[in-house]
């Protein structure tokens, strides 16, 4: 049975965070089960802004996926806005009012490891998505393969460099060193670059995943190193982006080449003109889908079904793809994923137009 003196000590934060969860979306829906017939309301907590994919694409995919397989259900949805403490917060509001299942994408997974105790210790699932907390098991953990993806973008830039024979050395920018993923990413990044023969000239782990910290740091480093970068390995989209604008600021031309990973529209457009080398295709609607699948086979009282374990949590981890200006329309654009009028605006018309994305 949930207890009630966690949600007394939480109703401070929880008046706080949250307004008023409708009465629909109690706990107690999810105790009167019938058969495969489930309800009750899910809390989707995701981590900050900073990437504009949790607002753009997992906050609707996983509303959408949640109400065709429940009608009943209700979703609660909070963004951390990169704030581990008010995101703490809202998971407590979240516990107090009585949620059944929550999914979590952490601020900062190392603290993160209180939400999930918190929430196991009134008898609620946690599936963490995304990042992962390796220091408190969750009941399930839904993602793309991070330490994959790391060294397929690294292996991609170097095959990259090789072809073009490039000289020199590399820029390695890393995600947020308070973020799992982002270390998983980085030890793959590590590993895609090993046993080549460019160095890593410097290393940076952004703090908050923050495309401007990522780009004043690659602004120090073209000090140092200006005419000895062959290319930067970034983590993500917005490292990437950052990476590129301080190349460009600096009058770096051509920018060497750069790496991304989240496929966000803003990278797609900088492949379509040259000024990023790649990102990776991880189609959102796959992680969503999956996270609401596993959430509402909580509420039935089933267990979802994962293909791996990973930090004493049974884990379902899917593939990405690596997108280049080679592969994108196809990719990309074929797949639906984006459409033409949603990236070749502007500026980026006439380089659609050269790789047939219309």
């Amino acid at each position: 049975m949930k207890t009630t003196n966690f949600r007394i000590a939480a109703v401070a934060a929880a008046v706080l965070a949250l307004g008023t969860l409708a009465a629909c979306g109690s706990g107690d829906d999810s105790e009167g089960k019938d058969g495969d017939k489930a309800s009750g309301t899910i809390a989707f907590l995701m981590p900050d802004r900073a990437s504009t994919r949790y607002e753009e694409q997992d906050r609707p995919l996983f509303e959408k996926k949640v109400k065709e397989l429940c009608e009943d259900c209700k979703v609660l949805y909070q963004n951390g806005d990169g704030d581990p403490n008010k995101q703490q917060q809202q998971a407590n509001s979240a516990i107090a009012q009585g949620v059944d299942v929550l999914v979590l994408d952490a601020v900062d997974t190392k603290a993160a490891a209180t939400i999930v105790a918190n929430a196991q210790a009134q008898d609620i699932p946690v599936i963490t998505y995304d990042r992962p907390i390796t220091t408190k098991p969750a009941d399930f953990y839904v993602s793309f393969d991070n330490e994959g993806i790391g060294k397929m973008i690294a292996e991609s830039l170097v095959k990259k460099l090789d072809a073009d024979q490039a000289d020199g050395g590399l820029l390695m920018v890393y995600g947020s060193p308070t973020d799992d993923a982002a270390q998983l990413i980085k030890k793959g990044m590590k590993a895609g670059v090993e046993g080549s023969k460019y160095e890593m000239l410097a290393e940076f782990d952004t703090p908050d995943w923050n495309p401007q910290k990522a780009q004043d740091w690659v602004s120090g480093q073209i000090t140092k190193y200006r005419d000895d970068i062959a290319g930067a390995v970034a983590a993500n989209d917005g490292t990437g982006g950052g990476t590129v604008a301080a190349l460009k600021a600096a009058g770096i031309d051509p920018v060497p080449p750069v790496t991304g990973n989240d496929a966000e529209v803003a990278a797609i457009q900088r492949i379509i003109a040259g000024e990023q080398y790649n990102t990776i295709s991880k189609p959102i609607s796959i992680v969503a889908s999956a996270a609401a699948e596993a959430a509402v086979s909580f509420l039935k009282g089933e267990e979802p079904k994962a293909d791996t374990e990973l930090f004493d949590t049974p884990s379902q981890l899917f593939t990405p793809e690596v997108v280049t200006a080679e592969n994108v329309k196809k990719v990309i654009f074929d797949s639906k994923i984006y459409t033409a009028d949603q990236v070749c605006t502007g500026a980026y018309a006439a380089g659609c137009k050269k790789l047939g994305i219309n």
